[in-house]
């Protein structure tokens, strides 16, 4: 009986043990494609932007303002605004299965009608696992007091 408890223990540890593994390597992953987001909005690349976006992608900008996937595609292929800096920063990701939340600041800077821009962004993204990876199917921006 006491081996059967410490077989089931050590079984037990080694499925957290690789369940921490898949949480970790969901993060990167994660991370990886949020990147991949912001170097589509520096050079207003929408074909990748497309590849990383959910079909179902809405987007509730920091006016209020809802648009979905092909609305943020031509806007991003536009080129305007044309961002010089767009990072996101001090992420949180909470996991939850084939979801994720995950939270941070967008760092944004650049132009848009003949005007600059820069600002600070506290953004909840929502990412769901599909069979070809994760897609980010909703985002959530609010502009921070400036410093």
């Amino acid at each position: 009986m006491m081996l059967q408890t410490m077989m089931i223990a050590v079984l037990a540890s080694a499925g957290m043990v690789q369940s921490m593994a898949d949480a970790s390597s969901d993060e990167r992953e994660i991370l990886r494609v949020e990147a991949k987001l912001c170097r589509a909005f520096e050079n207003s690349d929408a074909d990748a932007l497309r590849t990383a976006l959910d079909p179902t992608f809405v987007l509730t900008d920091s006016r209020g303002t809802v648009t979905d996937l092909e609305q943020n595609l031509a806007e991003v292929a536009s080129g305007d605004p044309d961002y010089e800096v767009f990072r996101n920063h001090g992420q949180k990701i909470q996991l939850y299965g084939d979801a994720a939340i995950v939270t941070g600041i967008t760092s944004i800077k650049g132009h848009s009608g003949g005007s600059t821009f820069e600002g600070d962004f506290q953004f909840t993204d929502t990412w769901v696992r599909r069979a070809d990876g994760w897609k980010l199917a909703a985002s959530h921006a609010s502009r921070l007091p400036g410093k």
